[in-house]
């Protein structure tokens, strides 16, 4: 669970902004705050935790955005978090991935069925990993029993040692699969960053070119995604962004926005709160998978122990997670955490109303911390979706 798990941070007082798409209304104020008096609320819940900046995007069933910022950008400077800033997109880009699969599936280009060998033969035999025996859809559900092998740095000193360590998929499926399964394929559930590096090297295999220019050719140009890219081995995000902190403990507080993600491959995307909602309301509105191929995404398996800490009531799809909402119902997303960038989003059922919340400082120094930054973000989240009304302050 280490690209979701893995940063989080504190400190640093900043004044909460609020922008809306739309005008203000006149009239009577309703009882009980606003949707987007509720969205400022939440997002400065969040910076009151000690994050230093957060911004958040919803969109309304009439199209309507509003947007909140809290905090700073910058804790040297004090410069606002911009409303537009680009972040990495960390495991959030599993859902491209998974998405692209499936799209693969249904020109019969592969199957779910298909085993590791039978696209990488011989890639996973070792210490009882046996890739004939997994399958594709199981390293979609993360049901392969494969281990998540990413290296990751724990203190100030790793992170500087590290930050710009390169790795190719072959080298991070060796350093995985030179560990004992954590269990038989389809005999349990536990987040594996490894299955995904497989498909990203099964996606070249079936059709001769990277993952990410299949993902930009099926999804990003024909979205108009033009804030989604593949960052590569750069070290740096484009302007504007807010810089990245993580808390490694007590006085450890670490500027982490320069580092190339240790699987550049899968993990070096940036995006925008725009276009990450726009990415997940096409899909669940059924414009980039056939109905047969949506509806293998959304069978889900319910995640394990560790994970329904972070995720109450979660379950698994093909690359989705579904997640339940006070006011009744579930909706779909992908949470994404790297490099001290955190990013919760959500999409309901019917995809008429979506939201995203990017925090730009991972509190990682104490299990506490972590799980009160990762509720306070799921609050939003779920206050946004289940939210009545248009969106106008």
């Amino acid at each position: 669970m280490s690209s979701i798990l893995r940063k989080h941070l504190a400190m640093a007082l900043g004044v909460a902004t609020l922008l809306t798409a739309c005008a203000a209304t006149t009239g009577a104020k309703p009882a009980g705050p606003s949707p987007v008096e509720r969205l400022r609320q939440d997002a400065e819940v969040i910076h009151a935790l000690g994050v230093s900046g957060v911004q958040v995007r919803v969109i309304a069933p009439d199209g309507r955005q509003s947007v909140a910022t809290s905090g700073t950008a910058d804790l040297d400077t004090g410069r606002p978090v911009p409303s537009n800033g680009y972040f990495r997109m960390a495991s959030t880009s599993k859902t491209l991935v998974a998405t692209v699969v499936l799209q693969l599936e249904a020109e019969g280009r592969l199957s779910l069925h298909d085993t590791v060998d039978h696209w990488l033969p011989g890639v996973v035999q070792s210490k009882g990993n046996d890739g004939s025996r997994v399958t594709i859809r199981q390293l979609l559900q993360h049901t392969s029993g494969i281990p998540d092998g990413l290296p990751g740095y724990t203190t100030p000193k790793e992170y500087y040692q590290q930050r710009h360590d390169v790795y190719g998929p072959e080298q991070l499926v060796a350093r995985a699969v030179a560990h004992a399964p954590d269990f038989p394929p389809g005999k349990g559930w536990a987040y594996s960053n490894t299955g995904y590096v497989l498909l990203d090297m099964i996606i070249q295999k079936a059709t001769g070119h990277p993952a990410h220019q299949e993902i930009e050719n099926r999804i990003l140009r024909p979205l108009g995604l033009d804030q989604t890219r593949w960052n590569g081995t750069s070290p740096t995000l484009p302007q504007p962004h807010a810089q990245a902190y993580q808390l490694f403990g007590p006085g450890s507080q670490v500027d982490v926005t320069d580092q190339i993600p240790v699987d550049h491959e899968n993990l070096s995307w940036i995006t925008t709160t725009r276009d990450e909602n726009v990415f997940l309301r096409a899909l669940l509105a059924g414009h980039l998978l056939p109905t047969r191929q949506l509806a293998e995404m959304k069978q889900t398996v319910p995640v394990n122990a560790e994970v329904q800490q972070l995720w109450p009531g979660g379950r698994y799809g093909l690359g989705l997670v579904e997640r339940p909402l006070s006011c009744g119902g579930t909706y779909w997303g992908h949470e994404g955490g790297d490099g001290g960038y955190i990013t919760l989003n959500g999409v309901t059922d019917d995809a008429r109303r979506s939201a995203v919340v990017s925090m730009s400082e991972a509190r990682g120094d104490t299990p506490k911390h972590i799980l009160d930054q990762e509720k306070a973000a799921s609050s939003l989240i779920d206050h946004a979706l289940c939210a009545e009304g248009p969106s106008t302050p």
